[in-house]
């Protein structure tokens, strides 16, 4: 059987974490900051967890 690729948009954008979940970074952070509030842009610096319903289809494109 060959060897299995990882997705490569995938492996860039996800993290695995000791206790087997898959951190993720927030969206809207990267262009257009003058518009929204001081307060959204500190909450979306931080990293949060991928949705329990999200990560089959995720583990899938890591091939774990």
């Amino acid at each position: 059987m060959p060897k299995l690729k990882t997705n490569s948009s995938a492996k860039k954008r996800f993290k695995l974490t000791g206790s087997g979940k898959i951190k993720r970074k927030h969206a809207f952070k990267s262009h257009i900051l003058t518009k929204k509030e001081t307060k959204q842009k500190r909450n979306l610096t931080h990293a949060t967890l991928v949705h329990k319903s999200d990560e089959p289809n995720i583990k899938h494109l890591l091939n774990l």
